[in-house]
């Protein structure tokens, strides 16, 4: 999972990064911070507990912190071309909204569709250019083929063109997928995260409210310290619960914002384990048994027979897997099996 965090100029965006990442971030003209962020899933502790492996591996997140964004700066190619293409392949963002000052939701929201704003912008210029260069295709043996991008992006454009996202576009499923390769900014899920002082986090949950309404959900909103979460990734174990008490957090905006990105993409986890390793799988929700043992490896997928599965749950509960077996609740599911979230796959593949 890529996630870029954006907003305007002193939001908090790269204390928002150290928050998440645990680790401080460069400052400057044009620096582009990035950092591998491990997914918390007790899951995976337990499962390391019983069998040792000599490797445990989560998921993992790519975080990406992105100079501030201005109005204008897509008009005026503002953003260095690296953190641009860092962007596009982004599967989601985090826009970073400042209210220091108890400000009314308006001006958040504002903020907020002031950067949908630049987003609708870039997709509308790199539509233009590419319906150019289709035009000047024309009359090429795959006219057809053409003929089909030319109606597709000329669809789009007339949405953008009220001021829309292509997030809120609908689509046939064979236009929606080619549009994927477009990597269209105004097309990957938002989440804002509200960065308030210290003194209003008491009111955070009114906070988020009050904004989700003024943006007419066109986000889900978590409201935060940006500041005070940086503090706590960088305590030691043993304090962090006494600092959480102090400001009533139950839990951390790292945790919290990365299970909110999990719902936002509609990612799930199945698990492996074993001597050698234990490890969290993320993919996408509804996927078969087949596209599954893909993201292990390819060859698993092509040369696919069954998956041996039980549920994390029915594992913990018999304690292994021959009591599994016995109680019925280990199974042998096909290709078409929709794998569940916890999920505990052996892929059995074909030589």
């Amino acid at each position: 999972m890529h996630l870029s965090i954006i907003g305007s100029p002193a939001c908090g965006k790269t204390t928002l990064f150290k928050a998440m990442s645990g680790i401080a971030a460069d400052s400057g003209p044009s620096r582009s911070n990035v950092a591998i962020v491990d997914v918390p899933d007790e899951r995976v502790d337990r499962l390391s507990a019983v069998f040792h492996p000599k490797k445990t591996v989560y998921g993992r997140i790519e975080l990406c912190d992105i100079d501030s964004i201005r109005e204008g700066d897509m008009k005026n190619e503002a953003i260095p071309a690296k953190q641009l293409q860092q962007m596009r392949l982004s599967d989601a963002f985090l826009v970073v909204l400042k209210n220091f000052d108890d400000a009314l939701p308006a001006k958040p929201a504002a903020e907020f569709h002031g950067l949908l704003a630049e987003f609708i912008l870039d997709d509308m210029v790199q539509i233009e250019n590419r319906l150019d260069r289709i035009k000047k295709q024309s009359g090429r043996k795959d006219g057809t083929v053409l003929e089909q991008e030319k109606a597709m992006l000329s669809h789009c454009l007339a949405h953008l063109d009220k001021g829309l996202p292509l997030s809120t576009l609908v689509l046939p499923q064979s236009d929606a997928k080619a549009l994927r390769g477009f990597q269209f900014l105004s097309q990957k899920p938002l989440m804002a995260v509200v960065n308030c002082s210290e003194d209003m986090m008491s009111r955070a949950e009114v906070i988020s409210a009050d904004i989700r309404l003024a943006l007419s959900d066109a986000a889900p909103v978590v409201a935060a310290c940006a500041r005070l979460e940086a503090e706590f990734v960088m305590m030691a174990p043993e304090d962090r619960a006494a600092f959480m008490e102090e400001y009533g957090l139950a839990e951390s905006l790292r945790g919290r914002l990365i299970r909110l990105a999990y719902e936002t993409l509609g990612l799930i986890s199945f698990l492996t384990v074993g001597e050698d390793e234990c490890r969290a799988w993320p993919i996408r929700r509804s996927m078969t048994a087949q596209e599954a043992a893909a993201a292990i490896h390819t060859d698993l997928s092509e040369k696919f027979i069954r998956a041996e599965t039980v549920a994390y749950t029915d594992f913990i509960r018999y304690g292994d897997f021959p009591a599994c077996k016995k109680a019925g609740v280990w199974r042998l599911e096909g290709k078409q099996y929709v794998v569940q979230d916890g999920d505990i796959i052996l892929i059995r593949a074909g030589n």
